[in-house]
């Protein structure tokens, strides 16, 4: 009994990591297209505010963002909710981490990162690109740590609502792409008693 068992959850788990990685090419094209567009709003932000050295609209947490709100559009994780306050949320904790520990690194960006996953899940935001903002926060260069609680409002909340903006037009041009994704409602079954 337990060897069919095994057979069966081994189909399973073969099916749904199978299943999971296809993707077609038409999800490639709006994938790179969406992508493209939202990372290029951000870049070309970049090139008209500041000089090519300081980097501070294009932040590394938007590249993973980017891969979630682009690439799996039906993850609860990418949802509209879950972008804006997981970024938003972390940085604040970033940049208060960095105002409150600023000279000790070791402490500082495990502990940006740590409370942000904590504040993000009790807020319902959890976006995984939102640890590294927090560290960016506390790890970034002196025009980032210069800003503050800026830091918060530019780059973040303004790249995020960028890359949502474009991913509610480019994730929404063909039928087969929603976002954001409807919530899944699950019925649970009733056992009939007797």
């Amino acid at each position: 009994m337990p060897i069919k068992k095994i057979h069966r959850t081994y189909r399973k788990t073969r099916y749904v990591l199978y299943k999971e990685t296809l993707v077609d090419f038409r999800e490639h094209f709006w994938a790179f297209i969406g992508s493209f567009v939202g990372m290029g709003l951000i870049a070309y932000l970049q090139y008209g505010s500041f000089n090519e050295n300081d980097f501070v609209y294009l932040i590394g947490s938007f590249g993973a963002s980017c891969v979630l709100v682009y690439g799996v559009i039906q993850s609860p994780l990418a949802q509209p909710r879950n972008l804006i306050g997981g970024h938003v949320v972390s940085a604040l904790i970033g940049v208060t981490v960095q105002k409150l520990v600023p000279d000790v690194l070791w402490i500082a960006a495990p502990l940006a990162v740590s409370l942000s996953i904590v504040l993000m899940q009790i807020t319902k935001t959890l976006h995984p690109p939102g640890g590294a903002t927090a560290l960016i926060a506390v790890t970034g260069g002196p025009q980032i740590k210069a800003l503050g609680y800026g830091y918060v409002i530019f780059p973040v909340l303004s790249g995020a609502l960028i890359l949502l903006f474009i991913a509610l037009i480019f994730n929404n041009l063909t039928p087969k792409r929603k976002y954001p994704s409807a919530p899944i409602l699950r019925k649970k079954k009733r056992k009939k008693h007797p």
